[in-house]
């Protein structure tokens, strides 16, 4: 323990507290961090060390059942940041930042999402529900503002009108979501992590996310099933 709390530097604790003050950081984001954490400490400095700095993070982290993740964006593949705490479940955790009702929508709307075929909701389906909460019936005014405060505190995101779950809360959310949605939600044959927004092989089913579609059929002259070989009918992006 204590050579592992020699490697905990002034530079691994400033790049802990901007982490915990965004909650999510893009990892072009996070690199940039890493440097001039790294610079402001004067503490050695290699650019493509940055998994290694959080590496050294999480093990100080762990007994404080606290981690920070690395995701995926799933509308450009980019990667991210978050810092997760393991210790509560997620749903419970944003208790303590809603009332019962607005968690209730928030549950509501998560459903519509992971049971849906392409892994949005539109916010007309969503208002729907507002009325029907047994929590307590929420007016659509109140419950678009509602569904603000969610994008903004980026546990959902919005486009067009259609939502669908922020990279914070699939990255935040992956456990809980695979064992209350064992039946709808799966990952990525390519990656490995949960997959919301993605492509469904017709013939085997297994599933990939948009961003690993696109790379995974780049160099195949004919789009094929990486699992069972059937002729990939979606369109690739």
């Amino acid at each position: 323990n204590i050579a592992m709390a020699a490697q905990m530097t002034d530079a691994h604790r400033r790049f802990l507290q901007v982490l915990m003050s965004h909650g999510i950081m893009e990892g072009s984001e996070a690199r940039k961090l890493h440097r001039c954490c790294c610079e402001i400490h004067k503490v050695y400095y290699a650019h493509d060390k940055l998994d290694d700095f959080i590496s050294t993070i999480n093990s100080h982290l762990q007994p404080l059942f606290m981690q920070i993740r690395k995701g995926m964006s799933e509308n450009d593949g980019q990667a991210h940041y978050a810092l997760v705490n393991l210790a509560e479940t997620e749903i419970t955790k944003m208790a303590s930042d809603y009332t019962e009702n607005e968690l209730e929508l928030f549950r509501k709307t998560m459903d519509l999402i992971i049971l849906s075929e392409n892994g949005f909701a539109s916010s007309t389906d969503i208002l729907n529900l507002a009325d029907q909460l047994k929590t307590k019936k929420m007016k659509k005014k109140e419950a678009e503002q509602v569904l603000k405060v969610f994008v903004e505190d980026k546990w959902l995101s919005e486009r067009n009108g259609e939502y669908t779950l922020h990279t914070r809360c699939i990255i935040e959310m992956e456990q809980y979501i695979l064992s209350n949605y064992q039946d709808a939600a799966r990952k990525c044959n390519i990656c490995h992590s949960l997959a919301i927004q993605s492509q469904v092989c017709e013939s085997c089913g297994i599933g990939m996310h948009l961003p690993c579609v696109r790379k995974y059929f780049r160099a195949q002259a004919e789009p094929r099933c990486p699992q069972c070989n059937a002729f990939w009918s979606w369109e690739i992006p």
